[in-house]
């Protein structure tokens, strides 16, 4: 098969095109329980962020209110 470049293509060469476009088309799905998954683990990772930051806060507040004690 000669297209309109010049190039020649061959059947396994066309086959292997539309196999790659195939491909390309079912790997743009999302999956929705993979989404989700992601969802709650950057949801725990930012209530632990959370917990950590207010716990440094607190522990800085015991510090000053002792050195202020004395």
């Amino acid at each position: 098969m000669i297209s309109m470049s010049g190039e020649q293509l061959t059947a396994k060469e066309l086959n292997r095109k539309s196999e790659d476009l195939t491909f390309r088309k079912s790997s743009l799905r999302v999956d929705i329980n993979d989404l989700t998954s992601r969802a709650r683990q950057r949801n725990k990772k930012e209530k632990r962020e959370n917990y950590i930051f207010l716990g440094l806060v607190l522990a800085v507040v015991l510090v000053t209110g002792v050195v202020a004690s004395l």
